[in-house]
């Protein structure tokens, strides 16, 4: 395994996590014999690095995680996230009030069996609430020792330099691929001038850029068929990205998710990423995209195959798109 230092003079992680999120559901159907053993593989690999987060199946993905760090709490590093609230017609709202989310982290530690969670994100920025105050109340949650190192999720440069001056803040989470390359630019440069380490989530495209999803045969209640990449027109453009980034991976001897892999960590290495799976035989290829080299000739056709707004569609349904960037 490979580490790299999350944030400014902070703790070495893996430079591949786990993300979990759809262990316990979400992405298809559950199995959570398999799920259980990839957690286990990935801690056993040296994988220290475990993304989860509150609403992630309204807790259960806490309480999954929880079972399989039991007994090696000192082998990983847990990040989870606050604030995103279901209502009852399945509406997502997101609150950051200092009120609700220390009640939302003595909730996550109690489902997680831990005394401290070590990254804490703010899921979103409430654009109703000021980040100073929000900020704020994680820094004393801190001091309380509840949480070692804050986090924020799909921020703007404006809310991330604002988070800053109230408490240094470790670690960005948005989404980053070789189709979402939207962090380019702004977001990067200012987590780079911050010192705050980038953590993209979705490395794969939700799946779809490894090249081995059936987007027909996605059961029902799997919720890529909400998302606007995955509709059939844009589906099919899409998949000459995948057709590309097949080619390339081919001519570097590798798979087309270990170059997608490979690439976003040659973007720096202040890049920490967390494909998520489910199965044993995904987390062992992802993992060994830590062994493909991109020259600079590599990364220079690559940006010429798959420049910057390549894809199809939106990366989310309207209402979700709303929450993002604030």
């Amino acid at each position: 395994m490979k580490y790299r230092e999350l944030g400014q003079n902070g703790p070495q992680v893996s430079a591949i996590g786990l993300g979990c999120m759809g262990m316990v559901g979400w992405y298809g159907t559950r199995d959570d014999k398999e799920a259980r053993a990839t957690l286990d593989l990935a801690i056993d690999r040296g994988v220290n690095f475990l993304d989860t987060a509150d609403i992630y199946q309204g807790g259960e993905n806490e309480k999954f995680v929880a079972a399989s760090i039991a007994g090696k709490r000192d082998k990983v590093f847990i990040a989870t996230k606050f604030g995103f609230q279901r209502s009852e017609d399945g509406t997502l709202t997101f609150n950051g009030r200092p009120d609700y989310l220390r009640a939302a982290c003595e909730a996550s530690l109690k489902r997680l069996g831990i005394d401290t969670i070590d990254l804490y994100y703010a899921h979103r920025v409430d654009p109703d609430v000021a980040i100073e105050e929000t900020v704020g109340e994680m820094s004393r949650l801190k001091e309380e020792g509840k949480i070692r190192h804050l986090g924020l999720s799909e921020a703007s440069a404006t809310s991330i330099r604002r988070a800053q001056a109230t408490h240094p803040i470790a670690a960005l989470q948005s989404e980053y691929s070789l189709w979402t390359r939207d962090p380019e630019g702004e977001i990067l440069d200012t987590c780079r001038e911050l010192g705050i380490a980038f953590v993209p989530y979705s490395p794969l495209g939700r799946g779809f850029l490894t090249g081995k999803l059936a987007i027909e045969d996605l059961p029902d209640d799997d919720n890529r068929r909400q998302n606007p990449r995955f509709e059939a027109e844009n589906a099919a453009r899409n998949m000459e990205l995948v057709r590309r980034i097949r080619t390339l991976a081919e001519q570097k001897n590798c798979t087309a998710p270990q170059l997608a892999l490979a690439w976003l960590l040659a973007q720096g290495d202040d890049i920490i990423s967390i494909p998520g799976t489910k199965k044993r035989k995904y987390l062992e290829e992802n993992l060994a995209a830590l062994d493909v080299t991109l020259t600079a000739e590599d990364l220079a056709r690559i940006d010429r195959d798959l420049p910057p707004g390549s894809a199809a569609g939106e990366r989310y349904p309207p209402a979700m798109m709303e929450k993002v960037g604030h």
